[in-house]
């Protein structure tokens, strides 16, 4: 199917590229702008603005970048600059603290050396005062993020983009623990039950076990809080199936565990670690800022490790409550180069400095943020009325779903008569059929229900439908 490209495309690629003050390749700027336009497209677009001077070209063949003559940082007080890897560019760009950490962990292991966990870490870190993620850096991701949503209830933003964010964001977490399904594979596997061939079943586990987590945050968005429940709950969820041990699934670790590839020791005391554990969420909870709040997560959960496993999923997954909650852009870490992540958790394991994976929290939220407000362009304004009566369309659907009553149109208008005022209902009942001829199990959440309700609903729907033939 043809890309729907958007009014004034070439803005939206000199937006993108300016976003880079030291230039950017086709290949990234296609992972951006991929629900817009073809790479082809995008290639002959750049060449285009290259050869008029509205941009400028850097390099040639495959280490060709681009960048706009204004290029510019955002004001915050970090000094962004592109990492060179090898020769290649990372595309993460890292600040002059960043490259002080990335140095230190990238010298030979045996040269680095040994730490344990720092109690001090967390108690110097006073919620409200001490701040990870400085003020106009809060406030440009602020900016990034915001949605259309924010004034509705909490989960209403995630919600509209859900189907998307359950493929990217389980997709993405799961390759930072190497699995190696494709997008593709994990759209095929979360849209239609499809296992890739010649993969893994830990593999799809993983990743069915992330679209899970992601539901059960969007689904209690207006009443979820980053405390001891929703976590132990978080990596049940996470780890369904994963663990040797199944009971080990949404407990904290009574065991000593090792991370390979640092010379970071994990406490080992079980007391210690449900008490910091405490500690930890207890400070979360009272931090106000969300993307601060989501940040401290992402540092302070793998920095205790808690459980025997999925401790980094878990965090990842966490970091995602406060921004969903907010009707903010979620953090779906599409693309994050695995390697940026794990250097900038080694800065926090060995060093406790935070300044590298703030470089790649930064980077990983803008990619987001322009990924799903590419969607937003191309997609149509939201339904006033819809908007208006979201709680009561929502509270309908589950009344017919958990029903098991047939959405006609006599239905959904007696319903409609106990929630919406007279002149509404004729509105709101369209509104209705079409929720009905669009729903299926993956979208069933954003409305309040659980999967297995779904199927209930579906199975005697199917079955009604064949009696009547």
């Amino acid at each position: 199917m043809p890309k729907k490209l958007i009014d004034d495309i070439e803005t939206v690629i000199l937006a993108e590229i300016a976003a880079f003050p030291d230039g950017v390749g086709v290949d990234l700027l296609s992972n951006v702008l991929s629900s817009v336009m073809s790479r082809r497209t995008l290639q002959r677009r750049v060449t285009e603005m290259a050869q008029s001077e509205r941009i400028i070209r850097i390099g040639k063949g495959r280490s060709c970048r681009y960048r706009t003559y204004d290029s510019v940082g955002s004001g915050r007080d970090v000094t962004l600059r592109v990492a060179e890897v090898h020769g290649e560019l990372s595309y993460v760009p890292i600040s002059d603290e960043g490259q002080e950490v990335l140095d230190s962990v990238r010298r030979p292991l045996h040269m680095r050396e040994y730490s344990s966990y720092n109690r001090r870490f967390l108690a110097e870190y006073h919620p409200n005062e001490t701040f990870y993620l400085p003020e106009a850096l809060r406030a440009d991701l602020f900016q990034m993020g915001r949605s259309h949503l924010l004034d509705r209830p909490a989960g209403t933003y995630a919600r509209s983009i859900l189907p998307r964010l359950l493929i990217d964001l389980s997709w993405a977490s799961s390759r930072l623990e190497g699995n190696t399904y494709s997008l593709l594979d994990t759209q095929k596997l979360i849209e239609h039950g499809q296992v890739a061939v010649g993969k893994d079943r830990r593999e799809a586990n993983m990743i069915l076990n992330h679209k899970a987590a992601i539901e059960f945050i969007v689904r209690m968005a207006d009443r979820i809080e980053c405390d001891n429940a929703t976590i132990l709950h978080l990596h049940a969820i996470l780890s369904k199936r994963l663990l040797a041990d199944t009971a080990n699934c949404g407990r904290l670790r009574q065991m000593s565990v090792e991370i390979s590839g640092t010379t970071y020791l994990p406490l080992d005391v079980p007391q210690q670690i449900e008490e910091l554990f405490n500690e930890v969420l207890s400070k979360a909870r009272l931090i106000e800022d969300p993307f601060e709040q989501s940040f401290f997560l992402m540092v302070h959960l793998p920095y205790l490790q808690p459980f025997v496993d999925v401790n980094k999923r878990v965090s990842r997954l966490a970091a995602n409550i406060p921004l969903i909650a907010k009707n903010l852009c979620p953090l779906s870490f599409i693309n994050v180069p695995e390697r940026a992540y794990v250097e900038g958790l080694l800065g926090v394991y060995e060093l406790n400095r935070i300044e590298l994976l703030r470089d790649v929290y930064v980077w990983a939220y803008a990619m987001s943020c322009r990924r799903y407000m590419a969607l937003k362009q191309v997609g149509v304004d939201p339904d006033p009325t819809w908007m208006r009566y979201d709680k009561e369309i929502n509270s309908i659907v589950c009344q017919v779903v958990r029903g098991l009553l047939l959405p006609t149109q006599e239905t959904l208008r007696e319903l409609a008569k106990e929630q919406i005022p007279t002149r509404e209902i004729s509105r709101v009942v369209r509104i209705l059929i079409e929720v009905f001829r669009t729903l299926h199990e993956n979208n069933a959440v954003s409305y309040g229900l659980e999967v297995d309700e779904y199927r209930r609903y579906a199975h005697r729907i199917s079955s009604d439908n064949r009696e009547q033939c």
